[in-house]
């Protein structure tokens, strides 16, 4: 059956066919959303809960436990994670992959809504969930600045005036703001003035609550009008509040300004953010799942003009980071690459046949076939995005094999005299097959990449399926327009120069088959031993994760000593940020301070630094120890830095780059061990900047109740607790009301910043006659240590260690040193210990590794071994993939790659790409035995002799294909280098030893099976 022969006959309908896939394929193209990486739901939940002025101790017993006792019942939870932390708990789930996150949201509503009867009646910031994704980073980061406003002013005009309209935008996902800047009323008591007149805290809160109020008052309903009520009831500005009247003493009345100072402030004082040194608020815009990152940032912008119009002129809208700039480029180089692939391998086969009219046959059928894939793409609602571009990228060299396949063989008719037409309906008539078994086999090499099932698996499902979508596509092509572009632009009786350079090649190379052939078992033992040292290379591998990329921007984490306070923290960053403004490399800097859902502790300061373009610095390595080298002046702060990275699977806010978790039911016993292991691990040269947050240690004022005195006096502990919480809570009081916006009354005391034994001694507490007693006379104050923050997991005891990598240390050695430095310190059965986040991902993958490729081996064994109706052909086959592998060890291994994720996939890619030229060569074996009564030698003989030429241009575009990915040099290149490195090491070795090795293991099992069929005829002649 010739599957081709009615495309070939009809050459219009299939040129037709083939516009139309072209149009297709462009409009695919123009409306595929465009973003970093494959949009994937990361099976991460986190809980946040604020309550100001509340310590680590309250803030873990009254709204972590409750909600970790709810939250923990869920089903299909496999870990959760909590931290207490100053006023902040932060609850981290993550679920089953198998689980829907729309259902796993559902249950934490649910949970959140069954603890509600538990936690504090007067929480003034209710629970609240999100989901949390790596890789869903702010796309772009607006920042306002003005030095005539003040901040909070800047922060309102932020919030009513921008978030909003921008959150409008088609593809806004989320619009956050940052710098704490929110407007309120501050009212600072004197508490001096207060005990002066017999007042306490508390009777200032109540009337300040009293004073202020907005609810429904009726309406009147006359004969002939109705009227609606309403009143004065609000005070809205700080200067509203200076004359209320708080009480009366001796008949006079006292108003709020003998006793406080009423300003129009922040609701919280203890955020800011700075953007090159100014302070700023920032606006952090994020798109929705599934939009066009670059269409969402082109709408934005497109809109900054009105809203810097909408602004009053002292306030300055500026743009400070643009993430799309570097996905932008990392794309365009991708497409460079891609054209670059597809350029080369046309020039191949030119190369090789030297044949215009046959060179331009791959030209349209090779882009035609990727072009039609981001149809197909598009349809599957995939992006275009560094992945899929990549899939099409590594697809090229597949694609063109296909198209060589056809015309090398139709080539070969017309130089032996047939008619074009003749040619093409004989030669995809005898190669049809064969076109069939490379696709099948290429897709069943794909299988096992896209039922991968952790969250590596779905990140590379959109590149396993762009691959299969390619391969499919192109057989199609193969055998439809190329057949038929061969008949109508091959020229008759076209004959190549007889000294062509290939057939001298060829003839060599048979020479060399003879010999081989006639000594089976050097090669077979050739074949074995690369095989062992395939397994003794992979063992000594250096291992990673994923390559580390230079985007252009930096994440930087600054620690201060435990117990720094807000100022303190303030002016250490700040320095820390003014250092590393002035290096040459640095295009921006923002700077973060304050408590907020990804700094859960004061002294955790963060820094956002976006680099000059790449070909006016340093590479981010050296542009980071630099930085590093410069932060390390400033006393008392401790700098990390880590490069943004477009392909991030770790969801921790830690400054380290890895970490582990330290876990045990008694916390005593988990201190000690935790801080041996930091100890150790600070020791071990395999690691670099090892900290641990849980054992940071604070200072707490501590107060001792005498609870006898207390009671004689008629004062509660909730009556101390309140005025503790009046005086140093930022307790909000009251809300404001406009058409804008609500805005909150903020009670603290004057003297927060003083010393802590006269603010003691200047609080009073309202006792059962009316009167005021000091607290100093029923409490007592000591200062003692306590952890800045308490961590858990699965409601027990926890600690985080963090580490970076020293330079030329892969993860996996570190790992591995992990081990011993654990038997080493001797840790008890009671403690345990495990890697968190991407190092966990890491020893996941890496357990995966030899499944992988034998799910890979298996699958392509049982497709081959169907199409070839033999148990025994596919083993021939398959005897291709330890060279390969051998190959793309030993390149990544000469070429200073730790062999990771990239390279794995590179290898799985491999089995389907040096399988080719076995496959060729088994088909043609089987046909000359079939068809012309060859024996075993004669006929793989002529198999290796017809298609050397094919092989070997099969194999040169393949690798020249793969060129690009090895040697690029643009934004992103470094996650494909390890790909392209892979590819052409395999190919390389692959091909100097299967032309050989093929033959001979074909012979090999061929001899084995005679002889099994002799003793099955014997047995059954018995």
């Amino acid at each position: 059956m010739n599957v081709s022969r009615p495309f070939i006959e009809r050459p219009i309908a299939t040129s037709l066919a083939m516009i139309a896939l072209l149009l297709v394929g462009v409009a695919g193209y123009l409306l595929l959303p465009v973003s970093a990486l494959p949009e994937v739901d990361y099976p991460t939940i986190q809980v946040y809960t604020r309550d100001p002025g509340a310590s680590p101790e309250v803030i873990g017993s009254s709204i972590t436990s409750p909600l970790e006792r709810q939250l923990g019942q869920m089903s299909g939870l496999k870990s959760m994670r909590s931290t207490s932390s100053d006023g902040t708990s932060i609850i981290t789930m993550q679920f089953d992959l198998a689980l829907s996150l729309d259902v796993a949201e559902q249950e934490v509503q649910a949970a959140i809504n069954a603890s509600s009867s538990y936690l504090p009646a007067n929480l003034p910031y209710p629970p609240v969930y999100s989901k949390v994704n790596p890789a869903d980073a702010p796309v772009l980061r607006l920042s306002l600045t003005s030095n005539v406003l003040p901040l909070t002013k800047v922060e309102d005009l932020a919030d009513t005036r921008l978030a909003q309209k921008i959150s409008q935008i088609s593809g806004v996902g989320l619009v956050t703001i940052d710098g704490g800047q929110r407007p309120a009323v501050r009212v600072q008591a004197d508490m001096a003035a207060l005990n002066a007149l017999g007042l306490s805290l508390e009777d200032l809160r109540g009337a300040l609550g009293k004073a202020n109020v907005n609810q429904a008052k009726g309406s009147l309903d006359g004969s002939r009008q109705s009227y609606a009520i309403g009143a004065d009831d609000q005070l809205t500005a700080a200067a509203d509040y200076r004359d209320l009247i708080i009480a009366y003493r001796n008949g006079a009345p006292v108003r709020l300004s003998q006793i406080a100072r009423s300003v129009d402030a922040s609701e919280n004082d203890e955020q800011a953010a700075w953007t090159n040194g100014t302070p700023s608020i920032v606006l952090d815009i994020r798109r929705q799942p599934g939009a066009n990152v670059i269409a969402v940032v082109d709408r934005v912008r497109k809109l900054l003009p009105q809203l810097s119009a909408n602004l009053p002129a002292s306030v300055h809208l500026a743009v400070s980071t643009d993430r799309t700039a570097t996905i932008r480029a990392s794309i365009a180089d991708v497409r460079l690459e891609l054209a670059t692939a597809v350029a080369l391998v046309v020039m191949v086969i030119f190369v090789f046949l030297r044949n215009l009219p046959a060179t331009v046959i791959p030209a349209v059928t090779v882009p035609l076939s990727l072009t039609g894939t981001l149809a197909l793409a598009y349809a599957a609602g995939f992006s275009l995005n560094n992945l899929t571009l990549m899939a099409l990228t590594v697809a090229t060299g597949f694609v063109v094999d296909d198209a060589i396949v056809v015309i090398e063989n139709v080539t070969r008719f017309v130089e032996r005299g047939a008619a074009p037409l003749e040619a093409a309906l004989n030669g995809a008539r005898q190669i049809g097959f064969t076109i069939v078994s490379l696709s099948a086999s290429l897709i069943a090499v794909m299988i096992p990449l896209l039922f991968m099932g952790d969250v590596v698996g779905r990140l590379f499902r959109e590149f396993a399926v762009t691959l299969v979508l390619a391969i499919a596509l192109s057989a199609f092509v193969s055998l439809t327009l190329t057949p038929m572009m061969c008949a109508r632009l091959l020229k008759p009786g076209s004959q190549r120069h007889r000294d062509d350079w290939v057939d001298r090649i060829n003839h060599g190379y048979l020479r060399a088959l003879d010999t081989v052939l006639d000594h089976p078992r050097a090669t077979l033992a050739l074949v074995v031993a690369t095989a062992l040292l395939t397994l003794a290379m992979l063992a000594a591998m250096p291992k990673g994760f994923f390559p580390r990329q230079d985007t252009g921007s930096i994440e930087g984490v600054v620690l201060g000593p435990p117990g720094t306070s807000f100022v303190g923290m303030a002016v250490l960053h700040r320095e820390v940020a003014a250092r590393l403004a002035r290096d040459p490399a640095v295009a921006g800097l923002s700077a973060f301070v304050g408590i907020d859902q990804t700094r859960p502790v004061l002294n955790q300061a963060t820094l956002s630094i976006d680099l000059k373009d790449r070909r006016a610095r340093d590479g981010i390595d050296a542009v980071m120890r630099r930085l590093a080298r410069d932060g390390a002046g400033v006393a008392g702060a401790r700098l990390f830095l880590h490069p943004v990275q477009d392909l991030t699977l770790d969801d921790s806010t830690a400054p380290s780059a890895y970490s582990l978790g330290v876990q045990s039911a008694d916390a005593a016993l988990l201190a000690r061990w935790s801080g041996v292991l930091v100890d150790a691990l600070r020791h071990d040269a395999a690691f670099a900047n090892v900290q641990s947050m849980a054992m940071q240690r604070g200072s707490q004022v501590r107060l001792r109740f005498d609870r006898d005195t207390a009671a004689r006096l008629g004062v509660t502990p909730q009556a101390i607790d309140d005025v503790l919480y009046d005086a140093f809570g930022q307790r909000q009081v009251s809300t404001l009301y406009t058409q804008v916006n609500q805005y909150h009354v903020v009670l603290v005391s004057g003297d927060r910043g003083a010393d802590l034994a006269h603010l003691l001694s200047g609080l009073y507490v309202n006792t059962a006659s009316g009167k005021l007693a000091p607290l100093a006379a029923m409490a007592s104050m000591e200062v003692v240590p306590v952890p800045v923050r308490i961590d858990r997991q699965a409601q027990f005891p926890y600690a985080d260690i963090g580490f970076d990598l020293p330079p030329h240390t892969s993860l996996g050695a570190a790992i591995a040193e992990l081990e011993r430095v654990k038997r080493r310190v001797g840790l008890p059965v009671s403690v345990q210990v495990s890697l968190e986040g991407s190092a966990a991902l890491f020893q996941d993958s890496l357990s995966r590794e030899a499944l992988l490729v034998f799910a890979a081996v298996v699958v392509v064994y049982l497709v081959l071994g169907v199409l070839y109706e033999s148990f025994v052909h596919p083993l021939t086959i398959l005897s291709t993939l330890p060279s390969a592998a051998f190959g793309a060890l030993l390149a990544l291994f000469a070429s200073g790659t730790p062999f990771d994720v990239m390279g794995l996939i590179g290898i799985v890619l491999l089995i389907g790409m040096v399988m080719k030229n076995a496959i060729m060569m088994i088909d043609f074996a089987l046909a000359a035995r079939r068809e012309q009564g060859m024996s075993a030698r004669d006929a793989i003989r002529s198999a290796a002799a017809l298609r050397f030429r094919p092989i070997l241009m099969t194999t040169m575009a393949s690798l020249f294909g793969a060129l690009p990915l090895a040697f690029g040099t643009g934004i992103g290149s470094e996650l494909r280098h390890p790909l392209g490195v892979a590819i052409i090491g395999g190919l390389c070795v692959s091909q100097l030893l299967t032309l050989f090795s093929t033959p001979v293991i074909y012979l090999a099992l061929q001899r084995v099976e005679a002889r099994r069929g002799a003793v099955r005829r014997v047995e059954r002649a018995r």
